[in-house]
Parts: structure tokens; sequence; C-alpha cells
């Protein structure tokens, strides 16, 4: 299995976003996580597509843009011209969920739904075979810094269970508390793709601690 770590610039310095973006980039990183909160489906405020267009240009890295907003659909056409590679976003945000994973992918970006902890997979019954990715969030979504829910590792389990079934490559990536400590209990649990912000951005060394994370999942 290609194991892929994108660090979250939600816990980067805003104060040198491209400097921080350009480090993790040359500290190994495979792809640049873009939390976006609006304040409405979230209780935070975050980011928007001009800071997509502006962190472009310092990055070849894929950008991973994860909508936590709603509505969805306008948001999904901005990131897309902004630069984004990847969006996901939260179902119970859509009025349309085949709608906006049809918009994703009409704007030529990589299309993925994100389940909350305590969202049911039910979400996946009638959409997993159109999606690119799912996000599962090991924290509730809203703010950087919280600690990994442990009664998400069954639903990994069960949710890479269900992407085995359709045969196709659906990445699975896991959002919330990722450290160095628990990314390979993570991985052993199903998931393929790792969103690390503060375990990165919170270090002194970003290289260093890329470099960890991968020899914890080199082992299995």
């Amino acid at each position: 299995m290609t194991f892929r770590i994108a660090p979250s610039i939600l816990s980067a310095d805003f104060a040198r976003l491209g400097d921080e973006v350009r480090a993790v980039a040359r500290a190994g990183a495979d792809l640049i996580h873009f939390d976006v909160m609006d304040n409405h489906y979230v209780p935070n405020l975050t980011v928007g597509p001009l800071v997509c267009a502006a962190l472009r240009p310092h990055t070849e890295l894929p950008i991973d843009v994860h909508l936590m907003v709603s509505p969805v659909d306008r948001l999904v056409q901005d990131f897309a011209k902004a630069g984004a590679n990847l969006i996901s976003f939260h179902p119970e945000a859509s009025e349309h969920v085949d709608r906006t994973i049809g918009l994703i992918k009409e704007q030529g970006c990589k299309a993925g739904l994100v389940l909350n902890p305590a969202s049911p997979l039910a979400w996946l019954d009638h959409t997993l075979d159109k999606l690119d990715f799912v996000l599962l969030m090991s924290v509730n979504p809203g703010f950087g810094g919280q600690a990994f829910i442990p009664s998400v590792l069954p639903k990994i389990t069960e949710v890479r269970k269900r992407i085995a079934s359709t045969g196709k490559p659906i990445w699975l990536e896991v959002d919330g508390g990722i450290k160095g400590d628990n990314i390979a209990q993570v991985a052993k649990a199903g998931a393929d793709t790792f969103v690390a912000g503060s375990a990165i951005f919170g270090s002194k060394d970003y290289a260093a601690t890329l470099k960890d994370l991968r020899a914890r999942l080199a082992v299995l």
C-alpha cells in the first residue's frame, strides 16, 4: 500500500504561509491539506479561495481542499479555479450530494466525501463508486490540535472493506490527532493517507518529523 502524508496548514504560521508550504514540501510531504471553515457549518473561520490561489505558485504538490462549509457548490468552483487538485465536502452540508460530487469532477478535481466521527456510513451506499477518496474525521471538525478519537478505528476498517469491494483505487484519508504514536495503528485499520497538522507544524524539524512518521509506516 502506498502511504501519503498531508500536512494541514491550519497549524502553520499564517504570517509565513508561503514559506511554510515550501518547507513541508522540501521536507517530503505528499499533499498540502487546506482546511476551509465558514463559521456556519463549523464554529470557526479560516481561509478562502484567495489564499489558495496565493499559495498555488509556492508548491507543485497537490492541494487537498477540505470544505467545512454550507452551502458547498459555489466554493467548489472557486477553489478549483484557485488551484485545488482534490476537494472534499461533508454530505450534511450539501443539498444534493451526488450533484456536488459531479460538480467537483467537472472542475477536473478529485472528489472526496467527508464523514465525521458520528456520521453514518450509509452516506457511502450510493456514492462510493463515484468517489476518488473518502476522508474520515477522527476529531469533530472545527479546530486543530484535538486528540484522536479511538472509536473511529473500527469505522476506518469498515470503510476499507467497502473500498476493497469496489475494486477501485479509492484513497482512505484520516484527519484529526494524527501523531507518531498512533499513525501506525490508523494505517493498520486501513488508512493510506494521513492529515497531520500540529504534529508537523508544531515540531522544530519538519523533515525529521515526516521521516519519523514514514518510518512508523514502513514497518507495516
